[in-house]
């Protein structure tokens, strides 16, 4: 649909967590029937990225938008992959927000708690893009509107998608709107948004899966507080124009 067909796609490790289906849909898209894209990748999710990183050393950035299992176990399998990468970028965390499944924890970080902290702790620089800023920058149902008449089945799929995730959110927030979390955090990893408060700080993830800042932590990162403008409308912009 993105007539991208060039990019390699590998099926990743984990389970899907309990309560992702409320938000996310059965299949993980809304719920929407998709076409059929092709075959994945036959490496692990894992092995591609070591390849790629071997491949293309110091050109990588990689965007976690998910639990960070697959990063912690190719840490564990190759680690001075940490030396080879650009840079890493993860949305998750609630780091002086509130989270979105224990007062403290956001999902992506409490469903492997672990793995993330290995993540966010390896001597590679990584950018933090937590709830703090997250749930902050949101798209209404006028956005939504904008994005199908985007005039292609891409875009009409996209909006689809949307639709579960105005219903689970709207009882929340107490308006129909959604918050952009992974798109944000795509945004900031290509340059499409500048934050305008990020500062280094000494994080840990303890075993519940609550990102803290610690002063006794030997890492420092780099997380988004806050963007120099809003997010949505410059997603939406270049979602619309991405052939152009």
């Amino acid at each position: 649909m993105s007539h991208v067909p060039d990019i390699p796609v590998a099926i990743g490790e984990g389970e899907i967590r309990r309560g992702a289906a409320e938000v996310h849909g059965d299949n993980g898209v809304g719920g929407v029937a998709l076409p059929h894209g092709g075959e994945p990748d036959p490496r692990t999710a894992t092995q591609l990225l070591r390849d790629l990183v071997r491949d293309n050393p110091g050109e990588l950035h990689i965007l976690a938008t998910g639990p960070c299992t697959n990063l912690a176990t190719a840490l564990t399998e190759m680690p001075e992959i940490s030396g080879l990468v650009a840079g890493v970028t993860v949305m998750g965390g609630a780091v002086r927000a509130p989270g979105n499944v224990t007062p403290r924890a956001e999902a992506n970080i409490h469903d492997n708690p672990a793995a993330a902290d290995a993540v966010l702790t390896a001597p590679w620089p990584v950018t933090l893009v937590p709830l703090d800023v997250t749930m902050q920058h949101r798209w209404t149902q006028a956005d939504q509107a904008a994005l199908r008449a985007g005039g292609t089945a891409l875009h009409e799929a996209l909006a689809d998608m949307t639709q579960s995730y105005f219903d689970w959110y709207e009882p929340e927030l107490g308006v129909r709107e959604i918050p952009l979390h992974d798109p944000l955090a795509a945004a900031i990893a290509v340059g499409e948004l500048t934050p305008s408060d990020a500062p280094q700080l000494p994080l840990r993830v303890d075993p519940v899966g609550e990102v803290r800042e610690d002063a006794s932590a030997v890492s420092r990162v780099r997380v988004v507080l806050a963007l120099g403008s809003p997010g949505g409308p410059v997603i939406l912009r270049r979602l619309l124009t991405r052939n152009q």
